[in-house]
């Protein structure tokens, strides 16, 4: 493995959970992601599993004002966000998905592209805590989830993305063929393994979160 991390402490460890809203993960949502909506489960156990065992966690919303003032180029590449169908700030469709509630004094980063470190206060907070480490989990794979992953080892955190609590959707055909929802999520796995963070399942997360530190 080209990148690994062989002890996570979690009081230098932070949990970012990425954009898990409604317009995202309840069902019939304009812009469902399947794969978000089935790991919902997971994700909770392991997010419970975090703050029983001191890991800090911090959530992500990917909004926009409904007067187009922070839209940059979405109003170009996602419909959905153009005519104000999906994340506005403000609207049920933004707020986190109820299965996955920030507990009480948990923080949601509003954030208005792709990666949660742009524009926004996280790389501040993180270090405020005094995190080291950040653990990837969310919605998509290869967008916000890669895009943040990218921009924490950019930052010289230690990244862990989790292989079964991250999702993403299919792609149709746009010029360079259809993708699978599946394909899209192995290939952007392969190419953080090999470039940016140690990927890993939920449960091996859990391992070594209750591994000994080196003697």
């Amino acid at each position: 493995m080209p990148y690994a991390i062989d002890r996570i402490d979690p009081s230098r460890t932070a949990m970012i959970v990425l954009d898990m809203q409604n317009d995202f993960v309840a069902e019939g949502a304009s812009m469902q992601v399947k794969q978000a909506s089935a790991m919902v489960g997971r994700l909770s156990d392991t997010l419970d599993f975090c703050r029983t065992t001191g890991i800090k966690v911090i959530y992500t919303a990917h909004v926009h004002r409904s007067d187009g003032s922070d839209m940059g180029m979405y109003d170009d590449l996602i419909p959905e966000i153009a005519e104000r169908a999906a994340l506005v700030d403000g609207s049920p469709g933004a707020e986190i998905f109820p299965g996955l509630a920030p507990a009480e004094g948990e923080h949601v980063i509003k954030k208005h592209r792709y990666s949660a470190f742009f524009a926004t206060d996280l790389d501040l907070i993180l270090r405020e805590w005094g995190i080291d480490t950040v653990v990837i989990s969310g919605t998509t794979t290869e967008c916000c989830c890669h895009a943040t992953a990218r921009d924490a080892m950019f930052h010289n955190y230690r990244v862990a993305f989790l292989a079964d609590v991250t999702g993403t959707v299919d792609y149709l055909e746009v010029g360079q063929g259809a993708l699978s929802a599946d394909d899209i999520h192995r290939t952007t796995l392969a190419i953080l393994a090999r470039t940016t963070a140690h990927v890993m399942t939920a449960a091996e997360f859990r391992v070594l979160v209750a591994a000994e530190p080196a003697a």
